[in-house]
């Protein structure tokens, strides 16, 4: 039997609106965002056991109690969830201007991801910018990755702290910061530059990283400044990007206490 027309609607306005929502799940990572003034929260699910480990940040909103063999929030099947989950909407950071002008003191550093579009990966990168003082993490709005509950379990909390900046065109991103005085150096393992000899100095840098094999496209590469490799000794030459993005986010401070 066909569907009414209202009730094809209103089935297609839910799911534009679940669309809208993330769902958070973990402690920690539920933890951080009750504990964020700038979240809005909408729905907290919660075994008994867990709103007890969540103390008072279980307090800024109410609590639906689900039980722990069938918990009620929905989540992929094989998310650890600890027992926690919180609805609530992705994070608005503002521009540019907004996250360079609260950026910590000290040289101004901004990593740009490209095409990076695994949660594990980027949610680490987040965790490693917030550790080193980014002043923000940029990715194209398609083809990397959205904030999800994956995405935050894998920050550990950082995406609550550290600006996730999702633009239209990830090389004019770069140019817009170059045209600010910042130096875009793309990481490639087959540069002639190391990653520390390409950071000396003292102006600001963009780091540039794009996706495990595909590496940098060719309008991004063209975009950077210089190109700079991370020295290996093994036989294994190269790094995961996450891995790669802590090195080279080293690196920068590094350089700056020279």
């Amino acid at each position: 039997m066909k569907k009414p027309k209202w009730v094809i609607e209103k089935e297609r306005a839910k799911r534009a609106a679940a669309a809208e929502t993330v769902w958070l799940y973990g402690l920690h990572a539920v933890r951080d965002a009750l504990e964020n003034p700038r979240r809005e929260k909408l729905r907290l699910v919660v075994t008994r056991n867990a709103l007890q480990k969540l103390g008072a940040a279980a307090g800024c909103v109410e609590a639906e109690i689900a039980d722990a063999r069938k918990f009620s929030a929905p989540l992929e099947r094989d998310a650890v969830h600890q027992g926690a989950a919180l609805e609530t909407r992705a994070l608005s950071w503002g521009g540019i201007d907004d996250c360079l002008a609260a950026a910590p003191q000290g040289r101004l550093l901004v990593v740009c991801l490209d095409r990076v579009t695994d949660p594990h990966n980027a949610g680490a990168i987040l965790r490693s910018a917030e550790v080193f003082g980014a002043a923000a993490v940029i990715a194209p709005a398609r083809h990397s990755a959205p904030e999800t509950g994956v995405l935050a379990k894998a920050a550990s909390g950082a995406v609550e702290r550290q600006p996730y900046l999702r633009v239209t065109n990830l090389t004019r991103a770069i140019e817009d910061l170059k045209a600010r005085g910042f130096r875009a150096i793309g990481l490639d393992g087959a540069a002639e530059t190391t990653i520390a000899g390409a950071v000396a100095g003292t102006e600001p840098i963009a780091l540039v990283l794009g996706a495990e094999g595909a590496g940098l496209r060719d309008g991004v590469r063209t975009a950077c400044d210089a190109l700079a490799r991370i020295d290996a000794t093994g036989t294994l030459r190269s790094l995961n990007v996450s891995n790669a993005a802590a090195v080279s986010l080293y690196a920068v401070r590094a350089a700056e206490e020279c």
